[in-house]
């Protein structure tokens, strides 16, 4: 069966992780907490989440947390009866009770109260709830999916966060990366918006210029994907041309980025998007990987000894040749870089960083 992945665009080795790990567990009851920057998508992953589980046909039930205020929530996710507070004119069944046989998204869960926590935890442990001014309590039939942008460890020992309910929720961790590290895929998504937003205001398609396509690539996205979103929607209104120039795109990214003189032209392909072959590579760069006639050749013991090296240093040599042949065809973007070898951006950094090199 095809996985649905609800609309979530990209094609980067870091989101290429996630779908696998969707498609392992979305088909299980188990509990699931997303974590990720906020503007990186976490609903649609959920979203994702529950279409592809046994209970997409039953309902799906979102709840901010950190958008109602503490004294409704536990109405809003328990219901209450009839008298139960002021304005409580009749009984009303909460989230909980909506849901039951589908799925409960609890988004930004680490901004719940402390009390109310102690009855999530409940429901997770007894599949009960109790409405607000009852006498009884209700089973429910509910997988429950939460979501964070905060670090709810740092949360746990500071005492913010119960650590009984994080290791309840945590039982499977999804993390979406951010959209730095999900190399060209800025290019995919700027692409699609644009699509939609010119589609939308019915005027011809814009088009990147290599150097524009650049600059968002190196440009580091602090509100993610939701950003981005804006940013495409601005240009599809304020652009004079029909090709954005890098004129035209935010000063905010411009002073963070720089207009960069020599860009290199940047290809899309099956997998990832790449700086051209032609572009100008680093001096320092390593001569490209020998072949033999008949194609790829594993290095021998030969060659570890001839060299004079042990293992660790060959292979400690091997990875520096390939991380700087990645470096100089992604024109020393590393994100790009990162993307060319699979592994993530803050991967490759750290291991530049261990050798000295920024």
């Amino acid at each position: 069966m095809e996985l649905n992945t609800g609309g979530i665009i990209g094609q980067s080795t870091s989101l290429a992780s996630v779908f696998r790990m969707l498609g392992k567990v979305a088909p299980t009851d188990s509990t699931v907490l997303v974590t990720g920057e906020s503007g990186t998508g976490k609903e649609l992953l959920v979203r994702a989440l529950h279409a592809n589980s046994n209970r997409s046909d039953r309902p799906f039930v979102p709840i901010n947390c950190g958008a109602i205020p503490k004294e409704l929530l536990e109405s809003e996710l328990f219901g209450h009866e009839k008298g139960a507070f002021t304005h409580a004119i009749r009984s009303r069944p909460g989230r909980f009770e909506l849901a039951d046989g589908g799925t409960v998204f609890l988004d930004e869960i680490g901004e719940m109260d402390l009390s109310l926590q102690v009855k999530i935890l409940r429901v997770l442990q007894e599949k009960e709830i109790e409405r607000v001014g009852g006498n009884g309590v209700k089973k429910v039939d509910v997988r429950i999916v939460a979501a964070t942008n905060r670090d709810l460890e740092t949360e746990v020992a500071s005492g913010h966060f119960r650590e009984d309910l994080y290791y309840r929720l945590n039982v499977i961790p999804l993390h979406l990366p951010p959209l730095r590290e999900r190399g060209a895929d800025v290019l995919l998504l700027a692409r699609y918006f644009l699509e939609r937003f010119c589609a939308k205001k019915s005027r011809p398609l814009l088009k990147l210029s290599s150097k524009t396509e650049k600059i968002l690539v190196v440009y580091d996205w602090p509100g993610n994907v939701r950003e981005l979103e804006n940013v495409m929607e601005r240009l599809s209104i304020l652009a004079d041309g029909d090709v954005v120039q890098p004129a035209d795109l935010p000063a905010k990214i411009l002073d963070k980025v720089g207009e960069t003189v020599e860009v290199a032209e940047i290809s899309t392909n099956d997998d990832v998007a790449v700086f051209s072959e032609d572009a100008a590579a680093s001096p320092a760069s390593p001569e490209p990987a020998q072949h033999s006639s008949s194609g790829f050749s594993w290095p021998v013991l030969a060659d570890m000894q001839s060299m004079g090296l042990d293992l660790k240093a060959f292979l400690d040599t091997l990875e520096m040749r390939l991380m700087n042949e990645a470096l100089a065809k992604a024109d020393n973007v590393k994100n790009l870089a990162a993307e060319l070898l699979g592994i993530k951006r803050t991967t490759l950094i750290e291991k530049l960083k261990k050798r000295g090199l920024s």
